[in-house]
């Protein structure tokens, strides 16, 4: 059934939503895991591996953690699937090295780089909100095997420079940020948590269920929901921000 939205700009998950957790899990995270120890040898001088160690080592509540026991927090939250700051940020240098060195690259669902390229085309801004690094979806989308999307993406948020994706005040951060309205901006997400924040930040939001997925078989509670991209249709005020 198709889900009709006036909106300017659409804000993008990625797991689950424009791409296939499972090629997350299985392919991108034993990829970082296997790095993280060269990775804190090698570039623990690197502005942004610092901040990251710092954040690690703020998390467990030891200042004075060497690598090792750096490293053995990250793989625990790795297998947690848990969505630390640091984590992402790391794992985000070393997925963008990957990608740069032709090692990775990403997975996109057929059905979602027409339906974007076509709602680019009409006018709609897109942006994206994952719980993965800026740097990791700058990579994700400049690597796909329909070559380098990022022209088709106006900005990029995560938790870092946006806040936690299943608060409100997240949204209202990532509306401000792009000054699009709240009820001209769309949000796709596989996660009910997700979506529930954006709406009640004044967005649209519409759940997006791919069988096989982890959320598939929850649903997405009472939001509008769509199996793919091309069952949302798009119309614009010819406005941009």
């Amino acid at each position: 059934m198709t889900s009709h939205h006036d909106v300017d700009a659409v804000v993008l998950d990625i797991e689950g939503t424009t791409s296939a957790t499972g090629f997350v899990v299985d392919v991108l995270y034993p990829y970082s895991r296997s790095r993280f120890a060269a990775l804190l040898a090698e570039r623990g001088d690197d502005p942004d591996v610092a901040r990251a160690v710092d954040q690690v080592r703020e998390e467990i509540g030891d200042p004075d953690a060497d690598a090792a026991r750096v490293e053995k927090a990250l793989n625990a939250w790795l297998d947690d699937d848990r969505k630390a700051t640091p984590l992402k940020t790391l794992q985000g240098v070393i997925w963008s090295e990957g990608f740069a060195r032709g090692d990775l690259v990403s997975h996109f669902y057929d059905d979602v780089v027409p339906t974007l390229r076509a709602w680019h085309t009409a006018g709609a801004r897109l942006y994206v909100y994952s719980s993965g690094s800026v740097s990791a979806q700058r990579a994700w989308f400049a690597n796909s095997p329909e070559g380098d999307l990022t022209s088709l993406v106006s900005g990029l948020y995560d938790t870092e420079n946006a806040g936690p994706k299943q608060e409100a005040e997240s949204y209202r951060r990532i509306a401000g940020a792009t000054g699009h309205a709240p009820d001209r901006l769309l949000f796709l997400s596989d996660r009910p948590g997700e979506l529930d924040a954006a709406r009640e930040a004044g967005w649209h939001a519409v759940g997006i269920r791919r069988p096989g997925e982890p959320y598939y078989e929850q649903g997405v509670g009472d939001h509008a929901q769509a199996g793919t991209f091309d069952e949302i249709d798009i119309s614009t005020s010819g406005s941009s921000a």
